[in-house]
């Protein structure tokens, strides 16, 4: 009874530590300003709707180009624009880190396919809204609607929207991730986040993603490893060798989850690690 309140113990820490681990990578970043609040930007964030009035603004015919774009051609940049968006989503937002945390942690169940890969992916996908709420907030107060009330230009609009998704980039990325790919790309020590070109601010936030998400993976793999040492130890002790542990200790695994609340527990740390 007492391995099962250490190995309990031992998973409530590991998600209460992980945190801490994701928040410590942007110790030192270039400029880093402070995030606005999650809670009074959520009612900003600009919803589908915007997104078409701002591709539709932009690809009217202006005062001085009476023939504007033809329908093709806004389809053309409509569809590019789609065919672009998963990539986005998925190397310049928290997406990258959430998915693999919650891969790991299925991983750790050995409950194989259960919780099935698109539920894993949705929940991904709107945890991913909720931790980018106030990015997105940002690029709808500074870049969207200044834009659609004709006080920027689109190039002017779209630097805005750039410099904002850049500032929550470099939040995360360590500062030795970021450095390796401005000294491989040969530019001058950037000052402020403003000089980080995003084709080195993007590779060296993901890889710092990439890393804060294994190392968030194995802090919770943790408990999961001891039960099934425990349970190894234990059928090897009573001469059941042919039987596999993962097997009896897949029961034991999904109890320790449940008890401790673990999605919950999970949703909470990963959110967290953005702040």
């Amino acid at each position: 009874m007492k391995r099962w309140c250490t190995i309990t113990m031992l998973f409530a820490l590991a998600l209460a530590v992980a945190p801490a681990v994701a928040q410590r990578q942007g110790d030192g970043d270039i400029g880093a300003a402070a995030e606005p609040p999650a809670n009074t930007a959520a009612a900003n964030i600009p919803g589908v709707g915007d997104v078409l009035d701002v591709i539709d603004k932009a690809t009217q015919p202006k005062a001085d180009d009476e023939a504007g774009w033809t329908a093709p051609v806004r389809l053309a940049v409509v569809f590019a624009f789609l065919a672009l968006l998963p990539s986005l989503l998925v190397m310049m937002t928290s997406f990258t880190r959430i998915v693999i945390v919650l891969s790991f942690i299925r991983r750790a169940l050995s409950t194989q396919n259960i919780p099935p890969t698109v539920a894993i992916i949705g929940l991904a996908l709107f945890l991913t809204f909720f931790t980018m709420a106030p990015v997105f907030s940002e690029i709808n107060t500074k870049a969207v609607e200044p834009y659609m009330k004709d006080q920027l230009t689109l190039p002017e609009a779209t630097e805005q929207g750039n410099l904002a998704l850049k500032d929550f980039m470099l939040r995360q990325t360590r500062t030795s991730d970021l450095e390796l790919f401005v000294n491989m790309s040969g530019i001058e020590s950037p000052e402020t986040q403003a000089d980080v070109p995003m084709h080195v601010a993007i590779p060296a936030f993901a890889i710092s993603e990439f890393r804060t998400a294994f190392e968030i993976g194995c802090l919770l793999f943790i408990p999961f490893l001891l039960i099934d040492l425990v349970v190894g130890g234990i059928l090897l002790s009573a001469g059941m060798m042919m039987l596999p542990p993962a097997m009896v200790s897949l029961p034991f695994k999904i109890i320790l989850f449940v008890m401790v609340d673990g999605w919950r527990l999970l949703a909470q740390t990963l959110v967290l690690s953005f702040r």
